[in-house]
């Protein structure tokens, strides 16, 4: 097997264990990778550095992974990589040092190439930025791959590489998974070792992981990424579906009291019957009582936070304060707000966040599962969540579409978008299950059930590597 074709069609852990039995090496499964980024990256811009010299130069460590081409998203520090948050007021940065996550995906085995399109600090739902400009879906060029980690969505379902470094704040992993037909596994706050020193309240709800092909490739990655000695007992390597029979609370009105649009709704009615086919119990049920205004507007005072910090890092160690225009319109319309309601106002962000929590945990609690749509829209067109436009604007539009995910960074728990519905036209649409903190475990054993009912691994992008060779 040499062929560029047959190695995307593959997830990591098929790519590894070729090379392990000695059937392809790992150059050849670089080489490959390399001309497939080399066909189809210059349409599609999901990679904004690339350093194949240095991976070709390294050894891969002797890990589950051994020799597995990856890539990491640009908000995530790597070694010897450009690290510029997707902003300009960063471009020309290098990571020089490595940081525990990096470390754990070197042991893992797998070769860092470069890194993913972002948008600027992680803010937006759409990879669109003043600086590497804009990321198309694979399944249709018009339609955002969304954000924050679009380029790394965007490149595992056009085949460049198996799975991809994905982080989520909010729904970061799980919203441009949904879109580009993936498996996107957020963990349990904790569970993996940290990606950065963290500090700031928006890190703090931050989890790193995945966006992936397959439900193996994600579940081995946590076992290879997850933190020892903490408050979550391990989860090891989860290799397949549980016997158990869940009970799963499903609902559709968003956090804002809104309904998702028709053709989402369809999708989840989908995953209900299918639930219910497979052996659960599925109880429709009122949503939790979240007061969504005061959630969204937390959320975004504690993200201006964090990036008001970083303009204040940078003034300060250049010696000459950041301007307006060296950052994204968006992004500094949220530094602009937090400057004007002053540090004070996080205790209120604070207390809205851990209202939400009170509010929501009875659920995952009661229930083993909750059934929720990723999105309440179908994919956006390119623009839609363009960071010029008018910060209101920008922010109803988010609150319109993203009124399911956030929640679970606050509370701490697991969460997953599952690719269950490929509609005729346009992007797909994914399927969002929950689950208590620390029950990691149950919820990647019902994306292992859930796979093997429906599986997805022959669904394959327009714009995708497999289907550009066989047209």
């Amino acid at each position: 097997m040499s062929h560029s074709r047959e190695f995307a069609r593959l997830d990591g852990v098929a790519q590894a264990q070729l090379v392990a039995r000695g059937e392809v090496s790992a150059a050849e499964l670089l080489e490959a990778c390399a001309e497939r980024i080399a066909a189809l990256d210059p349409l599609l811009r999901t990679i904004t550095s690339l350093d194949l010299e240095r991976a070709r130069a390294r050894r891969p460590a002797p890990g589950p992974f051994a020799g597995v081409p990856f890539l990491v998203k640009d908000v995530t520090a790597y070694p010897g990589l450009p690290w510029s948050v997707g902003s300009r007021l960063l471009a020309g940065n290098v990571a020089g040092s490595g940081t525990p996550y990096s470390e754990r995906l070197d042991a893992a085995g797998l070769v860092t190439i470069g890194k993913t399109a972002t948008s600027e600090f992680g803010l937006l739902g759409s990879t669109e930025t003043l600086l590497h400009g804009v990321t198309h879906n694979p399944w249709d060029l018009s339609l955002s791959a969304a954000g924050s980690s679009g380029g790394a969505a965007a490149a595992v379902a056009a085949g460049l590489v198996p799975l991809a470094h994905a982080n989520d704040g909010g729904g970061s992993i799980r919203i441009p998974a949904s879109v580009c037909g993936l498996f996107g596994f957020k963990p349990s706050r904790g569970r993996c070792v940290p990606a950065s020193p963290g500090g700031s309240d928006f890190e703090a709800i931050t989890s790193e992981h995945c966006v992936s092909r397959s439900v193996r490739d994600s579940a081995l990655l946590l076992a290879c990424t997850e933190a020892t000695g903490g408050e979550l007992p391990p989860v090891g390597y989860v290799q397949g579906p549980g016997a158990r029979r869940l009970r799963i609370a499903a609902w559709t009105r968003t956090v804002f009291g809104e309904e998702p649009e028709p053709a989402v709704r369809r999708a989840h009615d989908e995953a209900v019957a299918l639930c219910g086919e497979l052996g659960h119990t599925v109880e429709p049920i009122a949503p939790p009582a979240v007061d969504g205004d005061a959630l969204g507007d937390a959320f975004f005072l504690v993200a201006g936070a964090a990036v008001a910090g970083i303009v204040e890092a940078v003034g300060q160690a250049r010696g000459r304060a950041v301007r307006a225009g060296e950052v994204e319109p968006f992004t500094w319309a949220l530094v602009e707000r937090f400057r004007r309601r002053g540090p004070a106002a996080l205790v209120g962000a604070r207390a809205a966040f851990a209202a939400a929590v009170r509010s929501y945990r009875p659920v995952t609690d009661t229930y083993d599962v909750v059934l929720t749509p990723v999105l309440a829209t179908t994919a956006w067109r390119l623009g839609h969540l363009s960071p010029v436009l008018a910060d209101e604007e920008l922010l109803r539009r988010t609150a319109r579409a993203v009124g399911y995910t956030p929640i679970h960074n606050l509370a701490g728990c697991p969460a997953m978008s599952v690719p269950l519905h490929f509609p005729g036209e346009g992007a797909p649409i994914g399927a969002h299950f929950a689950a208590a903190p620390g029950a990691d475990a149950r919820l990647l054993e019902l994306a292992y059930e859930l796979e093997a009912a429906r599986p997805w691994h022959h669904r394959w992008a327009p714009w995708s590597y497999p289907r550009l060779l066989a047209a």
